[in-house]
């Protein structure tokens, strides 16, 4: 990722959505600086592999929204934070 926080970011949107089938998928996701780890366990190569296909469809999804939106929405903070601090 681009950064640790980008990375925490993708696990905590991607960690909203629990795996369909909990009983023969098992999700684990980390996060190792800007690295996100995954760790998957099925019953299955066949649901191993549309597991994998899913994750990272929704991995590339959040990726991409963060590379449109993430720095104008950090601007955007940093801008709110300042005029908050200069009202006091």
């Amino acid at each position: 990722m681009a950064s640790e926080e980008h990375a925490t970011i993708v696990k905590r949107v991607i960690d909203v959505d629990k795996e369909l089938q909990s009983h023969v998928v098992k999700r684990i996701l980390t996060t190792e600086g800007n690295v996100l780890v995954a760790t998957f366990k099925t019953l299955t190569v066949r649901l191993a592999r549309l597991t994998l296909n899913s994750f990272l469809e929704n991995v590339d999804l959040v990726v991409r929204t963060l590379s449109e939106f993430a720095e104008d929405a950090a601007q955007s903070r940093s801008l709110s934070q300042d005029s908050l601090s200069h009202e006091k």
